[in-house]
């Protein structure tokens, strides 16, 4: 398949549809962070006008994040800017072809801005990665993602918990939002290899 990873600059996604033969590429505004050349610096607008078999989108969750809900009320220009992102979210879920949407659980007022309730809510550590990033998915003729794996999870107040929720913990920096955002190794793979088995 000819396939497009829009709004992904880590590569994860693109090179797990990659090693399984497709001709994948991933788009964002930002650089690719391993260099590829399978990468397209542009808005994604731009790079959905051409013929792709297969679109995975990673819009950013800034604003819809249910993580940010708080900025709403006391940030000036918030609501402005949760207008627009949902609006460009649905042009992810309107797309006509084969793909996903991928996005942050969001607050009820970005939900009540977007076309539809999502498919699904996975787990990193449903594809054998031990944390909590819950996780959004809209399917667009394709299935759900199916778990592969069943980790025991740890309690509430041990070590092992709180490094299971190190997403969640991140500190501040200019790298926070990118390293949160960052799409799991194994949950690409997994994406990869279920996706294409459906085509």
């Amino acid at each position: 398949m000819k396939v497009l990873i829009a709004c992904e600059c880590s590569g994860v996604v693109r090179r797990a549809f990659r090693a399984l033969g497709h001709d994948a590429w991933s788009c964002d505004l930002k650089d690719a962070e391993d260099g590829s050349q399978h990468h397209i610096k542009t808005d994604f607008r731009s790079a959905i006008q051409e013929s792709w078999d297969f679109v995975g989108y990673h819009y950013e969750c800034r604003v819809m994040a249910n993580s940010g809900v708080r900025w709403l009320h006391t940030k000036p220009g918030r609501r402005a800017e949760l207008d627009e992102a949902a609006a460009i979210f649905n042009i992810t879920l309107r797309d006509t072809r084969p793909g996903y949407s991928e996005n942050s659980i969001m607050h009820k007022y970005a939900k009540a801005r977007i076309d539809r309730e999502q498919d699904q809510v996975i787990q990193p550590h449903w594809f054998g990665v031990p944390k909590f990033k819950g996780t959004c998915i809209w399917v667009r003729q394709i299935p759900p993602l199916k778990r592969t794996h069943w980790m025991a999870l740890p309690k509430r107040g041990t070590k092992e918990y709180t490094e299971w929720s190190s997403v969640h913990r991140a500190p501040p920096g200019p790298a926070r939002a990118t390293n949160r955002a960052r799409t799991e190794l194994l949950v690409g793979e997994a994406m990869a290899t279920q996706w294409s088995a459906v085509q």
